[in-house]
């Protein structure tokens, strides 16, 4: 499948801000935004016209798909899916997409970013409830338990990860010692800390 391979820095400065794309980069003076916040391209520092309605939502949806790593299909098949469900639904769709199974791997603090946490999980080095897990768009359920699999807590990779603190969202549980988390609840609005205008979202598909 078709994935976005260049430069993830591009992506935060046409945003206009820090997605957090590339882990622990971004907290340090090295991260792009730091030191060239302009648009790339070369008309990146040219003046702007004031963007439409029609511009500030799609701004919106680009920059939801870039923090959680999606392509449009993917992104448009969880709207879709969030229409579907009783309830708001720009709270659904960023309810599933918090527990997708590698943003989840992410939230417990098994991965420095999204996209290494979809490469772990695509990698087999995670189980849902005992089973090897390779797929990062599954969605997980209250009561699972994610771990990391019996043969990757050795590697060194895993346990400089363990050995990180981390700020563990309300509707997981983990435990770095077992490297492995559960999902006591859904989360709700409040646990995505993220900047997220999800209403945007929803007027941009409902026209």
């Amino acid at each position: 499948m078709a994935r976005y391979t260049g430069p993830s820095c591009r992506l935060c400065r046409r945003e206009g801000q820090k997605l957090f794309l590339k882990g622990e980069r971004c907290y340090t003076d090295k991260c792009a935004m730091n030191r060239r916040a302009k648009a790339p391209g070369q008309h990146g520092e040219g003046r702007r016209s004031k963007p439409s309605n029609y511009g500030i939502q799609l701004r919106e949806k680009q920059k939801v798909k870039r923090y959680y790593g999606l392509l449009e299909n993917q992104f448009k098949r969880h709207f879709d899916k969030a229409e579907k469900q009783s309830g708001i639904t720009g709270e659904n769709f960023l309810r599933i997409l918090e527990t997708r199974l590698d943003n989840a791997v992410f939230r417990m603090g098994m991965a420095s970013s999204r996209k290494e946490a979809r490469q772990l999980v695509t990698h087999g080095h995670f189980t849902i409830n005992g089973n090897k897990a390779t797929i990062p768009s599954m969605v997980v359920e209250v009561g699972d338990t994610i771990a990391v699999k019996d043969k990757s807590k050795s590697s060194a990779k895993f346990k400089a990860i363990a050995e990180k603190s981390v700020n563990i969202p309300s509707w997981l549980s983990v435990d770095p010692e077992k490297m492995e988390g559960k999902v006591v609840a859904l989360p709700v609005r409040e646990d995505i800390d993220i900047p997220i205008e999800e209403h945007l979202i929803v007027e941009l598909y409902s026209k």
